[in-house]
């Protein structure tokens, strides 16, 4: 007779996990920002939504990996520090707390929060390459007048010199966006994929494209939950149609293993706007199958 507690008696932390130990190797951290959005608020209720999706991913090993991310050495920190209604001090706060982290993943929150967490790796490991989901390419030079915002979190990390556009590729990319700020995001040297380049080739395509393109750097993954279809993730604050099916999402990241990620996020996840938790449950799983990969195995 099984002695586990039932799925909805899980503890709260994502997968279960509790505080850091001795064999901690992942930090799972929540970031309840909700101050870069330009559409729909609600982001910084994604992280609980996140966890409490999570529950049904802690019955066991990935099923194409093998591996259990539970143990493989997984806490959960609880939520970094934000500054109500002040963006650049949160991302100043977002920073601070990640540094000294071992390997984090981040559930957000809106994906102004990856500006800091990429700014804090860089100081250890240089120009990261980056394997960013979205809807939209957020190289736009600022977001409605505000310097920061999430939509313009890559045009700062490639002026800044933190990720390496060269090494960059975009996945899912379907929204309108200025002739200039598409052009500009090519002439740095980014590798943009349309939803529709995902839709017309396999999972094993993209992510020998993925490969290609960021080689042996050391690489950073933000996942963007916009980046699937509205019709599998409608819990978001900027949806945009025609986007990815979780089963292609999922399968291009099964097929990952051996890049040397250093951490990553997934952000945007809006539960206002959710349906059945379909959202929350596709950015829980996300994390999980990037756990399941054991990046931490190839991130020195």
């Amino acid at each position: 007779m099984s002695t586990l507690a039932p799925t909805f008696a899980t503890p709260p932390g994502f997968l279960g996990q509790g505080p850091r130990d001795a064999a901690t190797r992942y930090v799972v951290a929540g970031i309840p920002l909700d101050l870069g959005t330009t559409n729909r608020a609600g982001a910084r209720d994604g992280p609980a939504a996140i966890r409490r999706a999570s529950r049904m991913l802690v019955d066991g090993a990935h099923p194409l990996s093998g591996r259990d991310p539970k143990a493989l050495g997984v806490a959960d920190i609880g939520d970094l520090p934000v500054a109500i209604g002040d963006l650049e001090a949160s991302l100043g706060r977002i920073e601070a707390a990640a540094r000294g982290l071992p390997h984090l993943v981040a559930l957000g929150g809106d994906h102004a929060l990856t500006l800091p967490l990429l700014r804090t790796l860089a100081k250890r490991t240089g120009p990261l390459a980056l394997v960013h989901f979205d809807a939209h390419l957020d190289t736009w030079p600022d977001s409605f007048g505000a310097v920061h915002g999430h939509g313009s979190v890559f045009f700062h990390a490639i002026e800044e010199g933190i990720v390496d556009p060269k090494r960059m590729i975009q996945l899912g990319i379907r929204s309108p966006a200025d002739a200039p700020i598409i052009e500009w995001t090519r002439a740095k040297g980014v590798t943009t994929l349309s939803a529709e380049d995902v839709h017309m080739n396999a999972p094993a395509a993209i992510a020998e494209r993925i490969r290609q393109v960021v080689g042996p750097a050391p690489a950073y993954l933000t996942f963007d939950i916009d980046a699937l279809d509205p019709a599998q993730a409608p819990g978001t604050g900027t949806p945009e149609v025609g986007g990815l099916f979780t089963w292609q999402a999922l399968a291009i990241l099964n097929r990952l293993q051996g890049i040397r990620f250093q951490g990553m996020d997934v952000v945007e996840v809006a539960p206002a706007y959710d349906t059945a938790e379909i959202t929350a449950l596709a950015a829980a799983t996300i994390a999980w199958t990037y756990l399941a990969l054991d990046p931490a195995k190839l991130s020195g």
